[in-house]
């Protein structure tokens, strides 16, 4: 007989994350279960046929298993065995101020739009440790409401009172990036919600507050590496890097070279890399 087993990865004000990983199969009688909370899930291996009021869906890899508070539904897998989530849970408070109306669909498909965030809950139940778990359970919420709409004139460019308030969020990660930043605390030092500032700020930067943040340390142990003689895991501590190992990972993915062969390098190709 066919198990689910939840591991619970992170939790903050009003969110939970968890690991699901189920092994029922065709010979397993599906029963009724209820949302307790608003459910966004991505799926992240195996398929199953998913039965809520909004309608039927076959999820599979990349979808988002979407479900509204207090709603029942039913999962089988009628066809194959064994699936794995990660399933972010939320209350109806916190939800509530984030996207509104109810889901009117089951799920959404493994569309473009939703790429990147589905690349983050991968990684999230591979690697916890490397993903900022605030970031993505506000942003999934956003992708999520932005392809459910994306049929209707919505949200638009930021207004010149958004791009303000971006901007001194900007100058606030440039002064205070070796700090231990969340964005709880960003979005409050500017005076705007969680999930307001992480879509605001992604419309005009391009990037997630955590993306921004991680390049400014960079480039700060960038320069340092380039100047001063300090030890590596000195400058990677006071560049705001919790150990080692993180950031060598890091400053190889942004500069294509280990810290020790970035300070190595000849001092032109230094230069013209901390420019770019």
């Amino acid at each position: 007989m066919g198990k689910i087993a939840a591991k619970i990865l992170a939790s903050g004000e009003g969110w939970e994350a968890a690991d699901v990983v189920c092994t029922a199969g065709p010979r397993d009688r599906p029963y009724e279960e209820l949302h307790t909370g608003w459910s966004i899930a991505v799926v992240v291996q195996g398929s199953f046929q998913y039965h809520s009021s909004c309608g039927d869906a076959v999820m599979s890899p990349g979808a988002l298993l979407l479900g509204n508070s207090g709603q029942c539904f039913e999962c089988s897998h009628e066809h194959a065995t064994g699936d794995r989530c990660l399933a972010f849970h939320y209350t109806p408070q916190f939800f509530d101020g984030c996207a509104g109306p109810e889901f009117q669909v089951p799920r959404l498909p493994a569309v473009p739009a939703l790429a990147p965030w589905v690349a983050m809950a991968k990684l999230a139940v591979e690697a916890p440790e490397r993903v900022r778990f605030e970031e993505l359970a506000c942003g999934l919420i956003g992708a999520a409401v932005d392809v459910v709409n994306s049929s209707r004139k919505g949200d638009g460019a930021p207004g010149p009172a958004d791009e303000r308030r971006i901007s001194a969020s900007l100058r606030f990660i440039e002064a205070h990036f070796s700090e231990r930043l969340c964005l709880e605390q960003l979005a409050s030092a500017v005076k705007m919600s969680p999930f307001h500032f992480l879509r605001t700020f992604r419309q005009v930067t391009g990037l997630t507050p955590h993306q921004y943040l991680l390049r400014s340390r960079l480039r700060e142990a960038a320069i340092k590496l380039a100047t001063r003689p300090e030890r590596i895991l000195d400058i990677a501590l006071a560049s705001g890097f919790d150990d080692l190992s993180n950031f060598n990972h890091a400053f190889r993915a942004e500069f294509g070279a280990s810290p020790r062969a970035y300070r190595r390098a000849p001092s032109l190709l230094r230069r013209a890399s901390v420019r770019s």
